[in-house]
C-alpha cells in the first residue's frame, strides 16, 4: 500500500513537505510513456525508503540569516520625504 511507501520514505525524509515535493519532482523525471503515474509514484516512494541520504550534504542549521533589506530601506523612506518636501517648496 502507498502509505507504508509513505511511512518508510518518512525514515530518510522526516519533513513531509519536503518529501512530497522530492517525489513529485523525482516522479516526474522518472516518468515513462504508457505506464500509469500511480506506479510510478509508488516507484519513486519506494527508492526514498531503500535509499539511504548522502553522508557528505552538510545540515542546515548552520544557515546565516540574510541582513534585513527592508529594515534598511525603511530607514531611509524619512529621508526621501523630506527631499520630496524641499522639492516641493
Amino acid at each position: 500500500m502507498r502509505s507504508q511507501l509513505i511511512f518508510g520514505a518518512t525514515a530518510n525524509v522526516p519533513n513531509r513537505y519536503l518529501l512530497v515535493m522530492l517525489a513529485s519532482k523525482a516522479a516526474r523525471k522518472l516518468h515513462r510513456p504508457n505506464t500509469r503515474m500511480e506506479d510510478t509514484a509508488n516507484d519513486t516512494f519506494a527508492r526514498f525508503a531503500s535509499t539511504q541520504p548522502k553522508a557528505d550534504v552538510p545540515h542546515s542549521g548552520n544557515l546565516q540569516p540574510f541582513p534585513c533589506v527592508p529594515c534598511a530601506a525603511k530607514a531611509e523612506i524619512p529621508l526621501l520625504r523630506a527631499d520630496l518636501k524641499r522639492a516641493a517648496a
